[in-house]
């Protein structure tokens, strides 16, 4: 098997969401075995040089329960202890240059 049809097969799902500045990229992934794990990571263009400064991490499945745990947690602290004011992004001119190869992704409300 070649390394397009490893990489064809390594793709299972896809969510981008765009905030502001940044845009973060929530990949579901598989092993060669067919197990799946998710890769999160954060693109951000930096202002001096307009290259892209990219952050990943990788979850995999006997983690996620701990994880979302661990996250709930620190959004309930913060929701609890600050106040939050969500920002609703518009997309800039700069924006569309930012990415303008991709398609624009609806707006998602996520709350935790």
């Amino acid at each position: 098997m070649g390394d397009f049809e490893n990489k064809e097969r390594e793709e299972v799902f896809s969510k981008k969401v765009r905030a502001g500045k940044r845009t973060y990229f929530f990949d579901v992934k598989a092993t060669r075995s067919n197990d799946y794990y998710v890769t999160i990571t954060e693109s951000k263009k930096r202002f001096e040089d307009g290259q892209f400064i990219k952050h990943k991490i990788f979850l995999y499945k006997e983690d996620f329960e701990k994880f979302a745990e661990g996250l709930t947690e620190v959004v309930d602290y913060i929701k609890s202890n600050q106040e939050v004011v969500e920002k609703r992004y518009e997309p800039s001119q700069d924006d569309s240059a930012y990415e303008s190869n991709e398609e624009l992704v609806e707006k998602d409300n996520y709350s935790f």
